[in-house]
């Protein structure tokens, strides 16, 4: 008879009980449309892996995760090239999560996943507004001619919820046309208190990982220099401690990029300070 202990291979303090979570972690390693360098699909998988290096404490928000319900459901499996089959496999499982009263926190794989996870979600509450954390706009209308690209989720989802309901920050990269749309709807933000009026609305936080300066966050497809510091990134999540929040994904890790790990255990340390705000 086997005696352990065992490691776990779900993400550190998770329940193993559905029925009593409050919040689903569901990894949906999808990176079929990344225009740059490939990976992100191995990042859910490795995140587990590397979670047992960090503690439950989170010192910025005074939390600790074993303290929240929430249930690690593992990687969602998507057929190879087949964004839009990819998408729907996404939206029925996080309606699954909504339709049984919780929220989700997903874990990318590339951004173009998020879309799915709004189209479930806005059947769920009204007044949905999308928080953006990126390095990028995300506005291409198609992208080498096709428009499910994670270069286009945020244009596809404004076409869900619209402009006004979108918050954009960290921004410093996109085409002049993409930047305009920003200027046009005034969705680019440079200051958490430029986000108060999102206060009384249905918030959903999408954070690509490549918000934050390479020099911290080098395993993503797509790294921009000018990015945030971990603690400047913690200050608007603190900003947003008392807004009505949804759902949260991290998205982008491209943990084999970045050999030294440090990637792969930042974005931990981040799902973990996301629990807290769920």
């Amino acid at each position: 008879m086997l005696k352990g202990p065992f490691l776990d291979r779900n993400f550190i303090g998770s329940s193993d009980d559905f029925k009593s979570s409050d919040i689903v972690m569901l990894g949906m390693p999808y990176d079929c449309t990344c225009s740059n360098r490939p990976g992100t699909r191995f990042a859910p998988q490795m995140i587990r892996v590397e979670s047992v290096g960090i503690e439950t404490y989170s010192p910025y928000f005074d939390k600790d995760i074993t303290d929240i319900k929430f249930f690690d459901a593992g990687d969602l499996e998507f057929p190879f090239g087949n964004a839009k089959k990819a998408l729907k496999i996404v939206e029925e499982n996080v309606d699954c999560i909504y339709s049984n009263n919780k929220k989700v926190l997903g874990v990318g794989g590339e951004h173009l996943m998020t879309l799915a996870e709004i189209e479930a979600i806005r059947k769920y509450y009204k007044n949905l507004s999308v928080i953006q954390f990126d390095a990028h706009t995300d506005l291409r209308k198609e992208y080498l001619g096709e428009e499910l690209t994670h270069s286009g989720v945020m244009y596809q989802i404004a076409k869900l919820i619209g402009y006004e309901n979108i918050a954009q920050i960290g921004i410093r990269s996109g085409e002049r046309d993409e930047f305009r749309i920003m200027q046009k709807y005034s969705t680019q933000k440079f200051s958490p208190a430029e986000l108060t009026p999102f206060k009384d609305k249905n918030i959903f936080i999408t954070i690509d990982l490549d918000v934050l300066d390479p020099s911290l966050m080098s395993g993503v497809g797509t790294p921009e220099a000018g990015g945030f510091g971990y603690l400047e990134l913690i200050e608007w999540l603190k900003f947003l401690k008392g807004f009505n929040i949804v759902g949260i994904d991290i998205m982008e890790l491209a943990p084999d990029i970045d050999t030294t790990k440090t990637s792969t255990a930042t974005a931990c340390k981040l799902i973990r300070e996301c629990l807290t705000l769920l």
